[in-house]
């Protein structure tokens, strides 16, 4: 069998969720889970990109029409007649700041033997949304990649019996020493650490293993930190916000882009910026901008903090 060498291969549930937006008395049906939004905005820069996941008969087959359509390489998406594919209702309030999640269904793990035998990818992104990633499946990916990078979102989602969701700090500890790029979210990061302070809940992190820390803040940017020395990376701007869902997994299928072209860090990061600030201009996953515009807008930030 052929070696499968994409430039970015992403791992994690896609899923088959429901927007509710203030904009819109209906909820709108999109295809989500981090796996699309992290592949199809690395598409958008030319980037090769695979997706490792698994869908039930009820996943639509024009998610994956649209998904081969981009480019993306869903030869590994596992079908499961059987099962459900993961599924969340996601609903904003007025001013699009904040959102209540809640799990509809739940599909079944991804397993170690699930994997392709012969995947070797610039870089790996680890990127559960419903704890359907086991620390045997991240040891198996740590040598399919050059680079190994994970957002523990789904790892620390913990779900009650109406499928409402909140956010526990317990991770299991054995990835992070795997990883070499971690992201999460401000508020995450806070809560894996139990550290209040950003600058002390990054450093945490590093003591762990991780050589590169990515915190997203969402319309205050991101910070990044490499070797303990943390640098700010200002929020592109947006035409407009529709609907902000995705913006970090956005953010990483850009900066993964051009990381593994082996660009300077705060352009990555700047690139990443700016495929973030162009996803909220539409709802779910259905605009990414094109090429030159997130150049365009990844140069005005990059330029402006070269020069200060």
């Amino acid at each position: 069998m052929a070696a499968t060498s994409p430039d970015v291969a992403v791992v994690g549930h896609f899923s088959a969720d429901s927007i509710k937006l203030p904009s819109n008395a209906k909820p709108y049906p999109i295809l989500g889970g981090a796996a699309a939004y992290v592949s199809l905005s690395a598409r958008q820069l030319d980037a090769s990109a695979m997706v490792i996941s698994k869908v039930g008969a009820d996943f639509p087959k024009t998610y994956l029409k649209r998904l081969r359509g981009e480019g993306v390489d869903v030869t590994h998406v596992i079908k499961t007649p059987e099962e459900a594919t993961t599924s969340f209702e996601l609903t904003y309030n007025q001013d699009l700041s904040s959102r209540t999640l809640r799990l509809r269904r739940h599909g079944s793990p991804i397993l170690p033997s699930e994997l392709p035998r012969f995947l070797h990818a610039k870089a790996v992104h680890v990127a559960p949304i419903a704890d359907e990633i086991s620390f045997e499946v991240v040891a198996q990916l740590k040598s399919c990649g050059d680079l190994l990078c994970c957002d523990p979102q789904g790892m620390t989602r913990r779900f009650d019996a109406d499928g409402n969701v909140a956010c526990c700090a317990q991770l299991d500890r054995r990835i992070l020493p795997l990883v070499d790029v971690f992201k999460c979210s401000v508020d995450e990061i806070k809560v894996l650490t139990d550290k209040s302070e950003l600058n002390q809940a990054i450093n945490a992190v590093h003591d762990f293993g991780p050589k590169i820390v990515i915190a997203t803040m969402g319309t205050a940017g991101s910070v990044f930190s490499v070797q303990n020395e943390i640098r700010r990376v200002p929020a592109c701007e947006s035409m407009r916000v529709v609907d902000p869902t995705g913006a970090g997994d956005a953010f990483m299928g850009g900066f993964l882009a051009e990381y593994t072209r082996k660009k300077d860090l705060f352009w990555c990061a700047c690139v990443g910026s700016a495929s973030a600030s162009l996803v909220v201009e539409d709802v779910g996953t259905r605009f990414f901008g094109d090429k030159a515009e997130i150049y365009r807008r990844a140069r005005v930030v990059y330029e402006k903090e070269i020069k200060q």
